[in-house]
């Protein structure tokens, strides 16, 4: 039930599947305690807000870097789940909830992965996305209801984020999916937490006290934001979705990435325009199509045999030899 005036607001146990977990103070976590550099804030000229704003904001990608090999290994296990079929499901609640819904809702245009590949799963629903939720994220027991919905399995990976590390809805929906075999990995803000220790691998981005005390939608969301961009793109790069450093796997839906396709592939493969868009349309405007068959020398036949015994590796399905007839 929602905490009410008439009962105590701290020191109230998180329960999750049954267990309860030691109760976390807010004053005791960095993200909630007072950043002496924008003391007076109120009092600050425009100007001397938005140089505070940024040089606390400078120090995020310091504390990305540290959580690197976590985040690698976030990588692969995504990169494995979706190459098994299986999927990329985030959790959150709040602005971290609003971050796993941007990262999730990008990938089908970038990489032209299904919207069942990548998940969001945010407390409240798509209408919390653009206001305030009334629903409860402190209920572990409607985080659990809620992922539950999505019959998590081995073959899936489930994020939870976090900024505090102790929101209950996000606890409980990590802990269902880690009984139910799915792997689990957390996106936290804060060291020694529940839902650190509810997943299989934590990464904390310590980015410390915010400008606004309490508001996590600064630095705080800034990291997971920068986290999740490396976990997806790391994920589809693995995956064979990139090619150099290009998306070769771009999805042409509008004029923009229609454009954008046909540069890539000049590009890659160094054709005129003409030959590029010419390739495209008998590729079926499939970009990985006609990059193999003009890479490999190949027909379309033969491009999407080797793409899909490469399970969509652009890479792989032009060079590895052992794709070979």
């Amino acid at each position: 039930m929602p905490a009410t005036l008439t009962e105590p607001l701290t020191n109230r146990p998180v329960e999750s599947n049954g267990h309860s977990s030691t109760p976390i103070e807010l004053p005791g976590l960095t993200t909630e305690r007072h950043n002496e550099a924008s003391e007076g804030f109120d009092k600050k000229s425009a100007l001397e807000i938005a140089r505070i704003i940024n040089a606390e904001d400078a120090k995020v990608a310091g504390a990305v870097k540290k959580a690197l090999p976590e985040i690698a290994q976030v990588i692969d296990v995504v990169a494995r789940s979706l190459r098994d079929g299986g999927r990329l499901i985030y959790v959150g609640a709040g602005s971290s909830g609003r971050i796993a819904a941007l990262d999730s809702s990008e990938c089908p245009a970038t990489f032209s992965t299904l919207p069942a590949q990548v998940q969001y799963i945010m407390c409240g629903g798509p209408k919390a996305l653009a206001s305030a939720s009334d629903v409860n994220e402190d209920s572990p027991e409607m985080g659990q209801r809620d992922i539950a919905k999505r019959r998590p399995t081995r073959k899936d990976i489930v994020i939870g984020i976090s900024a505090s590390g102790r929101t209950p809805y996000v606890v409980g929906a990590v802990e269902y999916a880690r009984a139910r075999g799915a792997k689990t990995a957390a996106i936290v803000c804060n060291r020694d937490t529940a839902l650190a220790n509810a997943a299989d691998i934590t990464i904390v981005a310590e980015v410390g006290p915010e400008v606004i005390s309490g508001s996590t939608r600064l630095k705080a969301s800034s990291a997971q934001k920068m986290i999740t961009n490396m976990i997806t793109t790391g994920a589809m790069t693995r995956l064979g979705y990139v090619y150099d450093n290009l998306m070769v796997n771009v999805h042409m839906k509008n004029h923009k990435l229609v454009e954008r396709g046909i540069n890539v592939l000049m590009r890659v493969t160094g054709v005129d325009r003409e030959t590029a868009i010419r390739t495209i349309k008998s590729a079926g405007r499939s970009i990985p199509t006609a990059t193999v068959m003009l890479k490999a020398n190949v027909d379309k036949m033969e491009a999407v045999r080797r793409l899909q015994k490469a399970d969509g590796n652009v890479r792989l399905a032009i060079e590895d030899s052992r794709l070979e007839l």
